[in-house]
Protein backbone atom coordinates (compact mmCIF):
# COMPACT_ATOMS: atom_id res chain seq x y z
CA UNK A 1 0.00 0.00 0.00
CA UNK A 2 1.26 3.49 -0.85
CA UNK A 3 2.15 5.57 2.21
CA UNK A 4 2.32 9.24 3.13
CA UNK A 5 4.66 10.79 5.70
CA UNK A 6 5.98 13.85 7.45
CA UNK A 7 9.55 14.51 8.53
CA UNK A 8 9.41 12.34 11.63
CA UNK A 9 8.84 9.33 9.38
CA UNK A 10 11.91 9.94 7.24
CA UNK A 11 14.12 8.03 9.66
CA UNK A 12 12.09 4.92 8.88
CA UNK A 13 13.59 4.95 5.39
CA UNK A 14 17.02 4.38 6.97
CA UNK A 15 18.78 5.72 3.91
CA UNK A 16 21.00 8.53 5.16
CA UNK A 17 18.54 10.86 3.48
CA UNK A 18 20.54 13.93 2.50
CA UNK A 19 23.71 12.02 1.56
CA UNK A 20 21.66 9.65 -0.57
CA UNK A 21 19.94 12.54 -2.34
CA UNK A 22 23.26 14.18 -3.14
CA UNK A 23 24.65 10.92 -4.52
CA UNK A 24 21.48 10.43 -6.56
CA UNK A 25 21.96 13.59 -8.58
CA UNK A 26 21.83 16.72 -6.42
CA UNK A 27 25.57 17.37 -6.16
CA UNK A 28 25.19 21.15 -6.30
CA UNK A 29 22.42 21.50 -3.75
CA UNK A 30 24.66 23.35 -1.26
CA UNK A 31 25.28 26.10 -3.83
CA UNK A 32 21.67 27.24 -3.41
CA UNK A 33 21.43 30.75 -1.90
CA UNK A 34 17.64 30.59 -1.45
CA UNK A 35 16.97 33.38 -3.96
CA UNK A 36 13.57 31.89 -4.77
CA UNK A 37 13.91 32.00 -8.55
CA UNK A 38 12.89 28.34 -8.78
CA UNK A 39 9.66 28.76 -6.82
CA UNK A 40 8.77 32.01 -8.55
CA UNK A 41 9.11 30.44 -12.00
CA UNK A 42 7.36 27.14 -11.20
CA UNK A 43 4.11 26.81 -13.20
CA UNK A 44 2.67 24.52 -10.54
CA UNK A 45 3.98 26.10 -7.33
CA UNK A 46 1.91 29.27 -7.67
CA UNK A 47 -1.26 27.16 -7.45
CA UNK A 48 -0.27 24.32 -5.12
CA UNK A 49 1.68 23.24 -2.05
CA UNK A 50 4.84 22.60 -4.09
CA UNK A 51 7.60 25.02 -3.07
CA UNK A 52 10.82 24.10 -4.85
CA UNK A 53 12.98 26.49 -2.81
CA UNK A 54 11.76 24.90 0.42
CA UNK A 55 12.52 21.40 -0.89
CA UNK A 56 16.09 22.49 -1.67
CA UNK A 57 16.48 24.07 1.76
CA UNK A 58 15.20 21.00 3.57
CA UNK A 59 17.63 18.83 1.67
CA UNK A 60 20.45 21.18 2.69
CA UNK A 61 19.40 20.95 6.34
CA UNK A 62 18.99 17.19 6.29
CA UNK A 63 15.29 17.69 7.05
CA UNK A 64 16.10 18.56 10.68
CA UNK A 65 13.33 20.43 12.49
CA UNK A 66 11.31 20.64 9.31
CA UNK A 67 7.79 19.50 8.52
CA UNK A 68 7.65 17.97 5.08
CA UNK A 69 4.72 16.72 3.01
CA UNK A 70 5.11 13.89 0.53
CA UNK A 71 2.07 14.92 -1.54
CA UNK A 72 3.49 18.13 -3.00
CA UNK A 73 6.54 16.36 -4.46
CA UNK A 74 4.42 14.50 -7.00
CA UNK A 75 3.01 17.71 -8.47
CA UNK A 76 6.26 18.64 -10.23
CA UNK A 77 6.01 18.26 -14.02
CA UNK A 78 9.83 18.30 -14.52
CA UNK A 79 9.35 21.08 -17.08
CA UNK A 80 12.88 22.33 -16.22
CA UNK A 81 11.89 25.99 -15.85
CA UNK A 82 13.40 26.10 -12.36
CA UNK A 83 16.68 24.64 -13.62
CA UNK A 84 16.83 27.10 -16.51
CA UNK A 85 16.37 30.09 -14.23
CA UNK A 86 18.59 29.03 -11.32
CA UNK A 87 21.51 31.51 -11.13
CA UNK A 88 23.71 28.98 -9.30
CA UNK A 89 23.24 25.97 -11.59
CA UNK A 90 21.81 23.92 -8.72
CA UNK A 91 19.41 22.00 -11.01
CA UNK A 92 16.41 21.98 -8.65
CA UNK A 93 14.51 19.59 -10.94
CA UNK A 94 17.11 16.83 -10.53
CA UNK A 95 17.18 17.44 -6.78
CA UNK A 96 13.43 16.92 -6.58
CA UNK A 97 13.65 13.78 -8.74
CA UNK A 98 16.32 12.46 -6.36
CA UNK A 99 14.01 13.03 -3.39
CA UNK A 100 11.30 11.16 -5.26
CA UNK A 101 13.75 8.33 -5.86
CA UNK A 102 14.16 7.76 -2.15
CA UNK A 103 10.43 7.93 -1.58
CA UNK A 104 9.92 5.27 -4.26
CA UNK A 105 12.55 3.10 -2.60
CA UNK A 106 10.72 3.43 0.70
CA UNK A 107 7.30 2.77 -0.81
CA UNK A 108 6.02 6.29 -0.11
CA UNK A 109 4.21 6.87 -3.40
CA UNK A 110 0.63 7.68 -4.45
CA UNK A 111 -1.39 4.61 -5.49
CA UNK A 112 -1.71 5.88 -9.08
CA UNK A 113 2.06 6.25 -9.38
CA UNK A 114 2.57 2.79 -7.92
CA UNK A 115 0.16 1.33 -10.48
CA UNK A 116 1.92 3.11 -13.36
CA UNK A 117 5.31 1.76 -12.26
CA UNK A 118 3.93 -1.75 -11.90
CA UNK A 119 2.35 -1.49 -15.34
CA UNK A 120 5.70 -0.65 -16.90
CA UNK A 121 7.43 -3.46 -15.05
CA UNK A 122 4.86 -6.10 -16.05
CA UNK A 123 3.61 -4.94 -19.43
CA UNK A 124 6.09 -2.37 -20.72
CA UNK A 125 3.67 0.57 -20.43
CA UNK A 126 2.32 2.71 -17.54
CA UNK A 127 -1.32 1.92 -18.32
CA UNK A 128 -0.75 -1.78 -17.70
CA UNK A 129 -2.29 -2.80 -21.04
CA UNK A 130 -1.31 -6.09 -22.65
CA UNK A 131 1.78 -5.99 -24.85
CA UNK A 132 -0.24 -7.84 -27.52
CA UNK A 133 -2.27 -4.65 -28.07
CA UNK A 134 0.73 -2.38 -28.54
CA UNK A 135 0.54 -2.27 -32.34
CA UNK A 136 -3.25 -2.12 -32.75
CA UNK A 137 -2.80 1.53 -33.81
CA UNK A 138 -1.26 0.24 -37.08
CA UNK A 139 -4.20 -1.91 -38.19
CA UNK A 140 -4.93 -1.30 -41.86
CA UNK A 141 -1.69 0.61 -42.43
CA UNK A 142 1.28 -0.41 -44.52
CA UNK A 143 3.89 -0.68 -41.77
CA UNK A 144 7.09 -2.72 -41.78
CA UNK A 145 8.14 -4.42 -38.58
CA UNK A 146 11.73 -5.06 -37.55
CA UNK A 147 13.05 -8.36 -38.82
CA UNK A 148 15.77 -10.80 -37.88
CA UNK A 149 16.78 -10.98 -41.53
CA UNK A 150 17.69 -7.37 -42.26
CA UNK A 151 19.09 -4.31 -40.57
CA UNK A 152 16.44 -1.76 -39.70
CA UNK A 153 18.06 1.58 -40.46
CA UNK A 154 15.43 4.19 -39.51
CA UNK A 155 13.24 3.13 -36.60
CA UNK A 156 9.96 4.87 -35.80
CA UNK A 157 9.69 4.60 -32.01
CA UNK A 158 5.96 5.01 -31.40
CA UNK A 159 5.93 5.33 -27.60
CA UNK A 160 3.34 4.29 -25.03
CA UNK A 161 0.76 7.07 -25.42
CA UNK A 162 0.64 6.84 -29.22
CA UNK A 163 0.47 3.05 -29.00
CA UNK A 164 -2.39 2.76 -26.52
CA UNK A 165 -4.40 5.97 -26.15
CA UNK A 166 -7.13 6.14 -28.84
CA UNK A 167 -6.63 9.87 -29.47
CA UNK A 168 -2.83 9.70 -29.57
CA UNK A 169 -3.02 6.68 -31.90
CA UNK A 170 -4.32 9.08 -34.56
CA UNK A 171 -1.01 10.94 -34.33
CA UNK A 172 0.97 7.76 -34.99
CA UNK A 173 -1.20 6.99 -37.99
CA UNK A 174 -0.70 10.51 -39.33
CA UNK A 175 3.07 10.28 -38.97
CA UNK A 176 3.12 6.99 -40.88
CA UNK A 177 1.13 8.66 -43.69
CA UNK A 178 3.54 11.61 -43.73
CA UNK A 179 6.60 9.35 -43.87
CA UNK A 180 5.07 7.36 -46.71
CA UNK A 181 4.27 10.59 -48.59
CA UNK A 182 7.93 11.57 -48.41
CA UNK A 183 9.15 8.16 -49.61
CA UNK A 184 10.82 7.40 -46.29
CA UNK A 185 11.70 3.77 -45.56
CA UNK A 186 11.27 2.87 -41.89
CA UNK A 187 10.28 0.09 -39.50
CA UNK A 188 8.63 -0.20 -36.08
CA UNK A 189 9.24 -2.54 -33.18
CA UNK A 190 5.60 -3.56 -32.80
CA UNK A 191 4.97 -5.75 -29.75
CA UNK A 192 8.69 -5.72 -28.96
CA UNK A 193 8.58 -2.02 -28.08
CA UNK A 194 8.64 -1.05 -24.38
CA UNK A 195 8.36 2.21 -22.51
CA UNK A 196 11.33 4.53 -23.09
CA UNK A 197 11.39 5.20 -19.34
CA UNK A 198 11.57 9.00 -19.42
CA UNK A 199 8.64 9.47 -17.03
CA UNK A 200 9.79 6.51 -14.96
CA UNK A 201 13.06 8.35 -14.35
CA UNK A 202 11.16 11.57 -13.59
CA UNK A 203 9.03 9.72 -11.04
CA UNK A 204 12.20 8.63 -9.27
CA UNK A 205 12.24 4.92 -10.17
CA UNK A 206 15.80 5.04 -11.47
CA UNK A 207 16.34 1.29 -11.04
CA UNK A 208 13.45 0.46 -13.37
CA UNK A 209 14.64 3.15 -15.77
CA UNK A 210 18.05 1.47 -15.91
CA UNK A 211 16.44 -1.87 -16.76
CA UNK A 212 14.35 -0.29 -19.53
CA UNK A 213 17.35 1.53 -21.00
CA UNK A 214 19.47 -1.64 -21.05
CA UNK A 215 16.72 -3.73 -22.63
CA UNK A 216 15.80 -1.08 -25.21
CA UNK A 217 19.40 -0.50 -26.24
CA UNK A 218 19.95 -4.25 -26.55
CA UNK A 219 16.92 -4.50 -28.83
CA UNK A 220 18.11 -1.60 -30.98
CA UNK A 221 21.57 -3.12 -31.33
CA UNK A 222 20.12 -6.52 -32.19
CA UNK A 223 18.16 -5.03 -35.10
CA UNK A 224 20.91 -2.75 -36.30
CA UNK A 225 19.07 0.48 -35.52
CA UNK A 226 21.23 3.53 -36.14
CA UNK A 227 18.59 6.23 -36.56
CA UNK A 228 15.41 6.88 -34.55
CA UNK A 229 12.45 9.20 -34.99
CA UNK A 230 9.99 9.51 -32.08
CA UNK A 231 6.40 10.62 -31.66
CA UNK A 232 6.98 12.03 -28.19
CA UNK A 233 9.49 14.62 -27.00
CA UNK A 234 9.74 12.53 -23.83
CA UNK A 235 10.98 9.48 -25.75
CA UNK A 236 13.30 11.77 -27.74
CA UNK A 237 14.75 13.09 -24.47
CA UNK A 238 15.27 9.61 -23.04
CA UNK A 239 17.18 8.35 -26.07
CA UNK A 240 19.14 11.57 -26.56
CA UNK A 241 20.00 12.53 -22.98
CA UNK A 242 19.31 9.65 -20.60
CA UNK A 243 20.60 6.57 -22.43
CA UNK A 244 24.19 7.69 -22.84
CA UNK A 245 24.59 6.44 -26.42
CA UNK A 246 26.02 9.18 -28.62
CA UNK A 247 26.18 6.83 -31.62
CA UNK A 248 22.40 6.81 -31.99
CA UNK A 249 21.00 9.53 -34.28
CA UNK A 250 17.75 10.50 -32.55
CA UNK A 251 15.24 13.04 -33.79
CA UNK A 252 11.81 14.14 -32.72
CA UNK A 253 9.39 13.96 -35.63
CA UNK A 254 9.28 17.76 -35.94
CA UNK A 255 13.00 17.76 -36.66
CA UNK A 256 12.67 14.92 -39.14
CA UNK A 257 9.74 16.49 -41.01
CA UNK A 258 11.47 19.88 -41.08
CA UNK A 259 14.48 18.19 -42.71
CA UNK A 260 12.20 16.55 -45.28
CA UNK A 261 10.72 19.95 -46.11
CA UNK A 262 14.21 21.41 -46.57
CA UNK A 263 15.14 18.52 -48.85
CA UNK A 264 12.03 19.02 -50.98
CA UNK A 265 10.79 15.52 -50.12
CA UNK A 266 7.70 16.77 -48.30
CA UNK A 267 5.52 19.16 -50.30
CA UNK A 268 2.05 20.47 -49.55
CA UNK A 269 -0.42 20.56 -52.46
CA UNK A 270 -3.42 21.55 -50.29
CA UNK A 271 -4.21 24.70 -48.34
CA UNK A 272 -5.16 24.67 -44.68
CA UNK A 273 -6.86 28.00 -44.24
CA UNK A 274 -6.83 28.21 -40.46
CA UNK A 275 -5.44 30.49 -37.78
CA UNK A 276 -2.96 28.36 -35.85
CA UNK A 277 -0.97 28.83 -32.65
CA UNK A 278 1.54 26.42 -31.14
CA UNK A 279 2.35 25.04 -27.71
CA UNK A 280 6.07 24.40 -27.15
CA UNK A 281 6.46 21.02 -25.39
CA UNK A 282 8.78 21.31 -22.38
CA UNK A 283 10.80 18.22 -23.30
CA UNK A 284 11.29 19.49 -26.85
CA UNK A 285 11.97 23.13 -26.04
CA UNK A 286 13.30 23.74 -22.55
CA UNK A 287 15.02 20.38 -22.27
CA UNK A 288 16.42 20.17 -25.81
CA UNK A 289 16.30 23.67 -27.29
CA UNK A 290 14.17 22.66 -30.30
CA UNK A 291 12.03 25.66 -31.22
CA UNK A 292 12.52 26.47 -34.89
CA UNK A 293 11.54 23.17 -36.51
CA UNK A 294 7.87 23.07 -35.38
CA UNK A 295 7.43 26.64 -36.63
CA UNK A 296 9.08 25.79 -39.94
CA UNK A 297 6.49 23.05 -40.44
CA UNK A 298 3.55 25.33 -39.60
CA UNK A 299 4.76 28.20 -41.74
CA UNK A 300 5.43 25.86 -44.70
CA UNK A 301 1.77 24.81 -44.92
CA UNK A 302 -0.14 26.93 -47.47
CA UNK A 303 -3.06 28.94 -46.10
CA UNK A 304 -2.04 28.85 -42.44
CA UNK A 305 -2.00 32.10 -40.46
CA UNK A 306 0.40 31.58 -37.56
CA UNK A 307 0.12 33.42 -34.24
CA UNK A 308 2.47 33.06 -31.27
CA UNK A 309 0.99 32.50 -27.82
CA UNK A 310 1.70 35.30 -25.31
CA UNK A 311 4.35 33.14 -23.61
CA UNK A 312 6.17 30.96 -26.11
CA UNK A 313 9.59 29.52 -26.86
CA UNK A 314 11.79 29.47 -23.76
CA UNK A 315 9.05 31.32 -21.85
CA UNK A 316 6.36 28.78 -22.73
CA UNK A 317 4.01 27.53 -20.01
CA UNK A 318 3.95 23.80 -19.22
CA UNK A 319 0.78 21.83 -20.05
CA UNK A 320 1.30 19.92 -16.75
CA UNK A 321 1.33 16.48 -18.35
CA UNK A 322 5.01 15.60 -17.89
CA UNK A 323 7.04 14.31 -14.98
CA UNK A 324 4.52 11.57 -14.30
CA UNK A 325 1.65 13.99 -13.78
CA UNK A 326 -0.43 11.93 -16.19
CA UNK A 327 -0.72 9.47 -13.30
CA UNK A 328 -1.08 11.93 -10.40
CA UNK A 329 -4.39 13.43 -9.35
CA UNK A 330 -4.02 17.20 -8.99
CA UNK A 331 -7.01 19.22 -7.74
CA UNK A 332 -7.78 22.75 -8.90
CA UNK A 333 -7.32 24.67 -12.12
CA UNK A 334 -4.58 23.54 -14.51
CA UNK A 335 -2.28 25.63 -16.65
CA UNK A 336 -3.65 23.86 -19.73
CA UNK A 337 -7.08 25.40 -19.06
CA UNK A 338 -5.63 28.91 -19.01
CA UNK A 339 -3.63 28.13 -22.13
CA UNK A 340 -6.76 27.10 -24.03
CA UNK A 341 -8.50 30.31 -22.99
CA UNK A 342 -5.49 32.35 -24.16
CA UNK A 343 -5.53 30.66 -27.56
CA UNK A 344 -9.24 31.34 -28.00
CA UNK A 345 -8.92 34.97 -26.90
CA UNK A 346 -6.20 35.64 -29.47
CA UNK A 347 -8.39 34.22 -32.24
CA UNK A 348 -6.75 30.86 -32.87
CA UNK A 349 -8.88 28.20 -34.51
CA UNK A 350 -6.28 25.49 -33.90
CA UNK A 351 -3.96 25.02 -30.95
CA UNK A 352 -1.23 22.87 -32.45
CA UNK A 353 0.86 20.54 -30.31
CA UNK A 354 3.83 18.23 -30.86
CA UNK A 355 3.57 15.97 -27.81
CA UNK A 356 1.01 13.29 -26.88
CA UNK A 357 0.81 14.60 -23.31
CA UNK A 358 0.08 18.13 -24.54
CA UNK A 359 -2.54 16.71 -26.90
CA UNK A 360 -4.36 14.85 -24.13
CA UNK A 361 -4.16 17.56 -21.46
CA UNK A 362 -5.35 20.28 -23.84
CA UNK A 363 -8.23 18.20 -25.17
CA UNK A 364 -9.32 17.64 -21.56
CA UNK A 365 -8.94 21.38 -20.92
CA UNK A 366 -11.21 22.24 -23.87
CA UNK A 367 -13.91 20.09 -22.28
CA UNK A 368 -13.46 21.24 -18.67
CA UNK A 369 -13.57 24.91 -19.73
CA UNK A 370 -16.69 24.36 -21.84
CA UNK A 371 -15.01 25.38 -25.09
CA UNK A 372 -15.91 22.46 -27.33
CA UNK A 373 -16.44 23.71 -30.86
CA UNK A 374 -14.51 26.95 -30.28
CA UNK A 375 -11.00 25.57 -30.85
CA UNK A 376 -9.38 22.36 -32.10
CA UNK A 377 -6.36 20.65 -30.55
CA UNK A 378 -4.34 19.25 -33.45
CA UNK A 379 -0.98 17.53 -33.48
CA UNK A 380 1.46 18.87 -36.09
CA UNK A 381 1.45 15.46 -37.77
CA UNK A 382 -2.28 15.81 -38.32
CA UNK A 383 -1.85 19.37 -39.61
CA UNK A 384 0.75 18.14 -42.10
CA UNK A 385 -1.50 15.29 -43.19
CA UNK A 386 -4.32 17.77 -43.94
CA UNK A 387 -2.05 19.54 -46.45
CA UNK A 388 -0.94 16.40 -48.32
Amino acid sequence: MAKDFEVRDIQKLDLGFTDAIVKAGAEKVNLCVQCGACSASCPVGTRSALRTRQVIRRVQLGFRNEVFSNKALWLCTTCSTCTQRCPRDVNPMETLISVRSLLVEGGYVPPTVRDALEGVLKYGNPWGISRSKRCEWAKGLKVKYVSEDEKTGLLYFVGCAASYDPRAQEVARALVANLHASGTNFAVLGEKESCCGNEIYALGEKGLFGILAEENLGLLDHHGVTEIVTTSPHCFNAFKNRYGRKDLAVQHYTQYLADLIDQGRLRFPKKVEKTVTFQDPCYLGKHNDVYGEPRKIIESIPGVRFLELPMSGRRSVCCEGGGGRMWVDAPGERASENRVKEAITMGAEILAVACPFCLLTFEDAVKTTGNEGRIQIVDLNELVAKAL
